[in-house]
Order: structure tokens, then sequence, then C-alpha cells
């Protein structure tokens, strides 16, 4: 009889429990991903910091902090590329470099987004910010290119771009059933806002560019007549604020990709923020950068959806916090103990802060040691809707599911690293070997003659990247390289 008992008890356990578990409502999602912000930004992870960033402490407070996370490439282009689609870009036609704001469309027509990942999942998908990838922009003249190819990057004919039409191909091709961004950072033309592919505000007119003081800096190009440049971080702050309200009405959750336009150039902390920083007007803009991110949390908490929202912010690369900056504001480290800063190969180019908050499932005040990579949110976001990856979807990205959910099982054995010129590396275990002299960046691009022709780092010993290993260990140069182009050569790394 009491067997009976217990055999029922247990029963009805297991149905409730299957109940819960099948009412349990798939998390609203948002991606912060901040520009040019580097790990030792943030006053919780450098206490040496010169800025204030409460609302990015109480994030980490109160969710967990990976502390070993990477970017997937020292610059934005590409790492937001990754981002989107869970692969490396050097797998892309970006070799190097970044694109601007007239370049044609990185992501593939066929390519799965994680937007699209997000809407086979029921969601709402939007973005508000900066895109960075491309356009496929539509020409006056059909018989001609829109843009010619060849010309400076940065001062492409205009004559026979059509701003009166919506984009070819744009975010909303990609996934997003919602898009107000701009076409490229803030310091490049077309300085337009666009709602899903279209500007927001025509004709465009010339705008002066600005190249001083340090960081105040923009190119001359179009504009709309009603652009402030100086309010673009507020834009984008209120509108996601409005969307995220109008989004929690309704009844399917909401992903939002919020890529802000800041700690980037150009350097234009509102007036409320200037001067309350030790670390200049880049100190000054990271704290608004700051206070940008405790609006949305106060907007959540202000709904009542904060418990059940997913809250991931990230940076796209290291700071862009030079020697002379450094010499300037002596006590500030953008980019923490690490060499180098953005660009570069070395862990200031590409390790960043990765903090995610969601209350309802991660435990808070947690910090996770295993290596991750920007890239890894499409098998995440996965992992967390319970779907499968189409058949090639995310080749380079890894869920980090159960590292949130307490499990210290590294989700991935290796990383690639990728600098602005095009330099690689990878990691694995304590050991980072760089296939090449200097940083491949703007620190120090080429190295010196006597230098080896490669590098090898004990990251456990030294993660400052100061004693060069490679002639010391030529077996496990051997190995990581040998790894570093299977893993380039086959297409995918998580298989």
């Amino acid at each position: 009889m009491k067997r009976q008992l217990y055999v029922g008890l247990f029963l009805m356990l297991a149905s409730f429990t299957c109940l819960a578990q099948g009412n349990q409502q798939k998390p609203n999602v948002i991606y912060i991903l901040a520009d040019d912000m580097g790990y030792g930004d943030i006053k919780k992870l450098n206490a040496d910091a010169q800025v204030s960033t409460p609302n990015l402490d109480r994030l980490i407070n109160e969710g967990a902090v990976f502390t070993n996370a990477h970017s997937g490439s020292a610059v934005c282009t590409p790492t937001r590329y990754g981002i989107l689609t869970g692969r490396y870009a050097f797998r892309s036609s970006l070799k190097k470099g970044v694109l601007n704001g007239y370049s044609p469309a990185l992501i593939e027509e066929s390519r799965y987004t994680v937007a699209s990942l997000a809407k086979a999942a029921g969601y709402q998908t939007a973005i508000i910010g900066k895109w960075h990838l491309g356009f496929d922009w539509t020409p006056l003249d059909a018989t001609k290119k829109a843009i010619t190819p060849g010309e400076d990057q940065y001062k492409p004919d205009l004559s026979n771009v059509n701003y009166q039409v919506p984009l070819k191909t744009g975010p909303n091709q990609n996934g997003f059933d919602y898009s107000y961004i701009i076409p490229a950072s803030l310091d490049m033309p077309p300085y337009t806002y666009l709602e899903n592919g279209k500007s927001t505000s025509l004709p465009l007119v010339p705008f002066k560019g600005q190249n001083s003081p340090r960081g105040v800096f923009w190119r001359a190009g179009p504009a709309s007549q009603d652009f402030v440049i100086e309010k673009t971080l507020d834009v984008f702050i209120a509108k996601a604020q409005d969307y995220v309200v109008k989004a929690s009405a309704k009844k399917e959750p909401f992903f939002l990709y919020l890529p802000l336009t800041s700690p980037h150039t150009p350097w234009l902390p509102s007036d409320k923020f200037k001067n309350t920083s030790k670390a200049g007007i880049y100190g000054d803009f990271v704290q608004h950068t700051d206070d940008a991110v405790g609006r949305i949390l106060k907007t959540l908490d202000s709904l009542g959806i904060a418990k059940n929202t997913l809250v991931i912010f990230t940076s796209d690369n290291g700071a862009d916090w030079k020697p002379g900056d450094e010499k300037e504001y002596p006590l500030h480290r953008a980019n923490y103990i690490f060499r180098g800063d953005k660009s570069d190969i070395w862990e200031g180019g590409h390790h960043v802060p990765l903090i995610v908050r969601w209350p309802a499932a991660v435990k808070a005040n947690r910090t996770i040691p295993q290596i991750t990579c920007l890239t890894d949110l499409m098998a995440t976001f996965a992992g967390i809707t319970n779907q499968k990856l189409p058949a090639g979807a995310g080749p380079d990205s890894f869920n980090l599911q159960p590292a949130l959910m307490g499990d210290n099982k590294p989700a991935r054995e290796s990383i690639i690293h990728h600098s602005i010129d095009g330099m690689f590396a990878i990691r694995k275990g304590k050991w980072k070997f760089i296939d090449g002299k200097g940083s491949g960046g703007w620190s120090m691009k080429t190295g010196k003659p006597e230098d080896p022709d490669g590098q090898l780092y004990d990251m456990e010993k030294d993660e400052r990247e100061t004693t060069n290993l490679y002639t010391k260990y030529p077996e496990i140069v051997k190995e990581l390289k040998s790894l570093l182009e299977k893993q380039k050569e086959q297409g995918y790394s998580n298989r």
C-alpha cells in the first residue's frame, strides 16, 4: 500500500514538473554591444578604473561574468558578422579591415542568422543601433552600380544612390522584423537614421568632418538635415526603451539586438557626463554608455519583466586607448592588464567583458573563467530555446547554456583570434600561438626584424604576453599551427 502511495506521489510530482516545464516562458533577450569598450573600463572588473560604472557593476552583481571572453575579431565589422552568424568572419569575403557606410552587404544571402533563429522560436526581432555590416543600396540608374568599386572607401561617388527607396539588402532581409539603425560607425557617412531600410529624413546634405581634439573625430559626408551627431546614443536608447515597452505588451517574447555607438569615436558625452570621470572625455563617454545601459535596465524594472529577460552586455573589441592616452591618464587602463589595444592580435585587441543576467535562471554574482567567443551567441540561443541549428549554421558557435547553469565543463577547446590586418592566433588550454610577428594591428604591425617568425605565450602564467616561448616549445607551436590550419581549411570549428 505504501509502495503504491509513493509511486502515485512520484507520478503526480513528475506530472507537475512536466507541466511547469511546458508552461515555462521563453525569456526576452536583449543583446547590448558596446563599441570599443575595454575590459578595464568597467569598475567591477578593474578596481583601478578611473570611471564610475554603477549599472554595469549591478549587472555583474546580479548575473554572471565571463572573464575570458573574446570578440571574434579585434575590430568591429567582422565581430558583428560573427555575432549574428555564429561564424568567424575570416571565412567570409572580408579578410582584413572593416566596411564603411557604403560597402555592399557582407552577410551572404543564404546565411542563417541569430535573428532567423529567434523568429523560428516565435520571437519578435529588432535591431536598434549601429549596423556596420554593409548594404545593397538601390541605384538611381539601374544600368550602373550604386557605388563604384575602387574609389576611396570614405568618399564614394554618391550620384547614383537612391535614398528614396528602401535598401535592397539590410537587417530586415537578415531576420529582423524591425530595424532602426545608422549604416556604420558614427564617424562614417552617411549620417542618417534608417528605419526598416529607408532614411527617416531626406534629402541628405553635406556634413563637415572634424578631427580634434583627440577622439572627437568624424569624416565629412552626406547627412540628414536634422541629424545631431551628439544625440545619437540617446536617440537609440529612447527608441530601444519604446520598443521594449511595445514588444512586452505582446504575447510573444522579443529579441532586441542593441549595438551602441559608444564609446567609439567621436567621443561625445552629453553635458550631464562631461568632466565627471578621471579619464578625460573618453572616460566621460564610458560613463554615458553605462547610464544608457541603466536606462534599459530601469525600463525592464518598470515593466516588471526583468526576471525573465536575458540581458547580455559585451563589446565588439578592445578599447582604442593609445599610448598617448595612457600617458595623459596613466591610472586608467581601458584594456586592463592586457597588451595592445583595438585592432591587435594581442589580448588588448579582443579580450572583452561579457556579462549575462537572467534572474529566472542564472545565479547571481558568478564568475565563469572558461574561454568563450562572441560567435557563441547563436548556439547558446538555440540551447536556451531548445532548437537545433540547421545544417551549416553557426559553424564556430558553442552552446554556453550549460556554463550559465553552473556546469564547469568548457564549451570549447580552442578559439581563433584575428587582427585588423588579417593576422591569426589560436588559443588552446593555456597556450596561445600567434602566426606572425608583432601585433597585426596598430600597436606594432610587423614586429622587429630579430623577432622569431611567430609567438607563443603561456596564458596561465603570462596573461600580459611578455615572454615569447616560440623557440622554446617547437612541438607546441607545431601542434597549434596545425590545428589553426585545419580549422581554417575545414570551414568550421565546433564539430
